[in-house]
């Protein structure tokens, strides 16, 4: 496969006018539910309400014209919000586009470096922890829209505990209006479903709030009271950058990319098994790349694959990538053209659709079933990356929730790994109905599981006993060696050439013997005393014991 073959080329020589009509239905219908989905992340992510609609038309063209997915549709999602909000915070507009164009320079690399295949070494209690955390911080960044509370002025609340702290103390002034309308937004969002799956029910609770407030005179914020709204189109800009800036950001700069890389392979494969069609993961990662990098270029904030769109645009026919680039081109007119009248929408609203969206991404089933079932280690990698998502920020907590799983995983691969030697009376002196004799002055030693830097003490634990001439290594299960392993080895070999012991290393796996052979020990030891199996490397000790 293809490094960079985008699925639009694909699509263009097989070019079907019926197939083209559908996903342009597909397009209109996923641009519907983009529009009020994209304005609530901005404002989740702290950025102007337009700025998420930049995101959906840049991003969104670019990674469907060039993506390896025939039907993903990328824009902002709620992944973002809470890592947006913070860059913004402390390093302002011109630093979230530096990190975001950096984010987008690493998905192009990790694509022309294959590393599409490797996003799944990430573990499962990694990504279902801080997606269970930014699904409680979307919901606490809310509170306060939901409630129609008032902070004292001069309230700093940026991180997810210090607006939960200024809720708290400011919930004296709650607006039983501005609940009102953002408990009728949510119901509408349960049960509009049930009515028609194909009109968004985000828009219709929209259209409902905005009539509501107006129709009774409400004292509710709505967007134009808190934001200036635009109805230009994306422009061109370059942000101010420096080397400072540059090292500062680079932290969130991973992130974006890994969570962007993450987003978009996992909706890729989501849509494949709807469709009967297999992504080109390393054309997508590029794609991701370009489209963060130009949606930064013009105004716009991070973007990746965004499953729920993607499923949309399935079901309602979309098969080409020609529907997500109908679907920005839609946005890019509605921008333009109705833009101004975002400033009606009701604060109380954008809180409910964020609501259902925290709800969606929150994974809580996945959460619990892991708590109830899975190994302690694998509890404690979730818990505490949940909890370092909510309590400092997603950067925090991939980098120790990642730690953590190493550490974790050279533990367990410790555990797993034994050496074990062989008595008379083992099943392996037994076998093919024939019993083995271990030659006089003999040891043989059996290791199981990878030997590395963690491991690799297991060598040093085989004992010598002083009327011994000779080990016998059985490596039969030890499917990889690192150099610490190797010198742990070297150094077991140096103490039996000390003792006059010969060792003899019996069927040495394909990457284990490669690395002796590297290193030069292969030679040291010689090729005669690497035998193909445990009865050759018998036979070889026997002769050994004979002559001592």
């Amino acid at each position: 496969m293809k490094v960079f073959y985008p699925k639009l080329i694909e699509c263009i020589k097989s070019f079907k006018g019926k197939q083209v009509g559908q996903d342009i239905v597909a397009g209109i219908i996923v641009a519907i539910i983009a529009l009020p989905l994209s304005i609530a992340l901005a404002i989740a992510s702290g950025v102007a309400p337009e700025q998420g609609l930049y995101t959906a038309i840049v991003a969104g063209f670019v990674i469907a014209a060039l993506g390896g997915s025939s039907v993903n549709i990328s824009g902002p999602t709620a992944a973002f919000a809470t890592i947006v909000a913070g860059i913004v915070a402390v390093h302002g507009m011109s630093g979230l586009v530096v990190a975001t164009i950096m984010a987008g320079v690493l998905l192009i690399a990790m694509g022309l470096c294959r590393f599409g295949s490797l996003i799944k070494y990430i573990p499962y209690t990694i990504t279902t922890g801080f997606t269970s955390g930014i699904a409680l911080t979307i919901v606490i960044g809310q509170l306060k829209d939901f409630f129609g509370l008032t902070f004292p002025e001069g309230t700093h609340a940026v991180e997810t505990m210090e607006k939960l702290s200024a809720v708290v103390k400011s919930f004296a002034t709650f607006n039983w209006q501005s609940c009102l309308v953002g408990a009728l937004g949510l119901l509408i969002l349960i049960l509009w479903p049930k009515v028609s799956k194909k009109i968004p029910g985000s828009l219709i609770a929209v259209v409902v709030g905005v009539i509501v407030v107006k129709l009774f005179s409400m004292e509710v914020n709505t967007i134009g009271d808190l934001y200036t709204i635009s109805g230009d189109a994306p422009r061109f800009s370059l942000p101010d950058v420096n080397f400072a800036m540059i090292k500062n950001l680079f932290p969130s700069a991973v992130t974006i990319a890994v969570l962007a890389a993450i987003e978009s392979l996992l909706s890729c494969v989501v849509s494949d098994g709807m469709i009967g069609d297999k992504h080109n993961s390393n054309t997508e990662l590029i794609a991701q790349g370009a489209g963060n990098i130009c949606s930064a270029l013009f105004g716009g904030i991070p973007a990746t694959g965004a499953i729920a769109r993607t499923a949309a645009n399935v079901k309602n026919g979309g098969r080409t990538p020609i529907a997500g680039m109908v679907h920005a081109i839609v946005l890019l007119l509605v921008l333009v053209v109705f833009m101004p009248y975002a400033a009606w929408i009701p604060m109380p609203i954008i809180a409910a659709i964020l609501f259902m969206v925290a709800y969606n991404m929150s994974e809580w089933r996945e959460f619990v079933a892991i708590v109830k079932t899975a190994p302690k280690s694998d509890i404690v990698v979730l818990v505490l990356t949940f909890v370092l998502t909510v309590v400092f920020d997603l950067v925090v907590a991939i980098e120790f929730g990642l730690l953590l799983a190493v550490i974790l995983f050279m533990k367990r691969m410790t555990d797993v790994t034994k050496i074990r030697t062989w008595k008379k009376g083992d099943p392996d002196l037994l076998e093919k109905g024939r019993a083995k004799e271990i030659p006089p002055k003999t040891q043989v030693f059996e290791i199981e599981g990878p030997m590395f830097f963690a491991t690799s003490e297991k060598f040093a634990e085989i004992p010598v006993a002083e009327d011994i001439r000779v080990i016998i290594l059985r490596m039969r299960y030890i499917p990889a060696l690192d150099v610490s392993a190797l010198q742990t080895l070297i150094e077991l070999y140096k103490a039996c050439e000390k003792m006059n012991v010969q060792m003899i290393f019996s069927h040495t796996n394909a990457q284990p013997l490669s690395v002796l052979k590297k290193s030069g020990f292969y030679d040291r030891v010689g090729s005669h005393y690497f035998a193909k199996n445990i009865d050759e490397a018998l036979e070889k000790a026997k002769a050994i014991a004979a002559n001592s």
